[in-house]
């Protein structure tokens, strides 16, 4: 494999190029006219134009990244995470072309895109599900005697979807119809199919996923789990490896249970199970995402491994270097997204030009990012400007680390979430590790997040005036009074 080609953009293209790179292969980037001057496009070695910048027209026009890939005799193609990353025809559409995807077959992918298919797959092998129905439904009275079968509260899930749309919690049988019929039309709106199924809700769910890389030989391992529970709209924040919550055991059987969920699918390259842990500690299979994760550096922390590597040395038929007793967890790691989105008006988009941008660094700091200062942000995208993830020995240090990187980011002209990051590092039940994916809702408000910041300043001016004391004594000619 000497030329890939990244169908990305941002800080994932940059991300999966530099590995390339490391590894002495060329690069071809694609971009939208929104992301002509990209730093994804000039770190490349080659880069195509695929048209407007929406996504339509661009990053999800598989026949074109195909026929470029094609035209410059690429080798293989890395889809990232999103856009075409989970599509089984994009991924056909590459094998048929001659190409090597660098991800799991279209078969897999299809089996796990369905939440459905998914879940019928695992079940076969063994792995622990939530009490929910075993078909997708479009029937308001179906659900209510569903609900009555499992017990309220219940949720109601898109067959077809994921991002949390077409998602409803419904805490009473009354609500049933309502919720049911909003889901239903935001399914059909966001997917073009309205079915659902329905499954008990877990009170007092933790998001946590296991990491699996898997060869063409038979070989499939987990790399330990992250703790994704830190989410707004159901879509993760902050991120951490490994979980404060599990024990040995608690992590064995999952990552066990994950490696027999990508056997299910016959899984081949990097891939996340995902679970939910109730408030006593049972888990339960969620999904499983067919790609890198957004938050797969913080794995690469604690493991020492390069996924994207792997991900390359799998598509090209190597076997694994390591076996599952070779692994083991070294320290804490912690992945902040910071997106260009305002905190204090409910998260909503910030566009607008970084006026000023500078990210922190130092040992144990890392920054992916695909912005530069002066860079506009463009609001066809994910508003995402980079991910900020740090290394510690133990989870206490990390948490101090990222509040000092936290502190030494610094971004003019847009909004971004980095005071929130730092709303949750300080909250107590963030530090104590007892919080749940309803830590938002119960925690946070946008007068708290002021609050939190003017608390924060008053300490800095204290520690301020402090210093200045001291070097004024520091300063004082003897004998002279003041």
């Amino acid at each position: 494999m000497k030329k890939i080609l990244v169908a990305n953009r941002g800080e994932i293209a940059l991300r999966v190029m530099r590995t390339a790179r490391k590894m002495g292969i060329e690069t071809v980037a694609v971009y939208s006219e929104a992301d002509r001057h990209a730093p994804h496009v000039r770190f490349a070695d080659k880069a195509v134009l695929l048209g407007p910048a929406p996504s339509a027209q661009s990053y999800l026009r598989g026949d074109k990244i195909v026929e470029a890939a094609r035209r410059l005799g690429v080798d293989g193609i890395h889809p990232g995470y999103g856009f075409l990353s989970e599509n089984a025809a994009f991924a056909r559409m590459v094998q048929q072309a001659g190409i090597t995807f660098i991800g799991p077959n279209p078969n897999s992918i299809e089996v796990m895109g369905s939440k459905l298919a998914a879940k019928e797959a695992a079940k076969k092998y063994n792995v622990p599900m939530v009490p929910r129905i075993e078909e997708a439904i479009t029937d308001v009275n179906m659900a209510k005697e569903i609900g009555k079968r499992v017990g309220y509260p219940i949720l109601i899930k898109a067959s077809a979807g994921g991002g949390g749309k077409g998602m409803r919690i419904v805490e009473r049988e009354e609500d049933t119809q309502e919720q049911m019929e909003r889901a239903i039309s935001e399914a059909m709106s966001a997917f073009g199919d309205g079915s659902v199924f329905i499954e008990k809700y877990v009170t007092g769910p933790r998001h946590v996923e296991v990491q699996i890389m898997a060869d063409t030989h038979g070989n499939t391992v987990y790399l330990f789990e992250r703790e994704c529970s830190i989410q707004r709209r159901h879509q993760k924040v902050v991120e951490e490896a490994p979980s404060a919550i599990l024990t040995p055991e608690l992590r064995k059987a999952m990552g066990e249970a994950a490696v027999r969920v990508a056997q299910s699918c016959d899984y081949v390259g990097a891939g996340t199970v995902e679970f939910l842990v109730d408030s006593t500690r049972n888990f339960y299979f969620l999904e499983m995402n067919t790609r890198l994760q957004v938050e797969h550096p913080v794995t690469e922390m604690i493991t020492g491994l390069d996924l994207v590597e792997w991900q390359i040395r799998v598509a090209r038929g190597e076997k694994l270097g390591f076996k599952q007793e070779d692994l083991h967890i070294n320290g804490h790691a912690l992945e902040l997204r910071v997106y260009a989105e305002d905190p204090l008006n409910n998260f909503l988009p910030s566009v607008g030009t970084l006026e000023k941008y500078r990210i922190p660094e130092g040992p144990g700091i890392r920054v992916d990012g695909g912005f530069e200062e002066g860079m506009e942000v463009p609001i066809y995208y994910d508003p995402m400007l980079a991910k900020l993830v740090v290394h510690g020995a133990t989870r206490a240090e990390a948490i101090q680390k990222m509040k000092e990187a936290i502190a030494q980011y610094e971004v003019e002209g847009v909004a971004t979430t980095l005071p929130f990051g730092r709303f949750v590092l300080d909250h107590p039940a963030f530090i104590s590790a007892d919080f749940d994916t309803h830590f938002v809702q119960l925690y946070y408000t946008s007068d708290k997040l002021v609050e939190s910041q003017a608390d924060s300043a008053r300490v800095a001016a204290l520690l301020g005036l402090r210093l200045h004391l001291e070097q004024r004594k520091k300063l004082t000619v003897p004998g002279r009074t003041q």
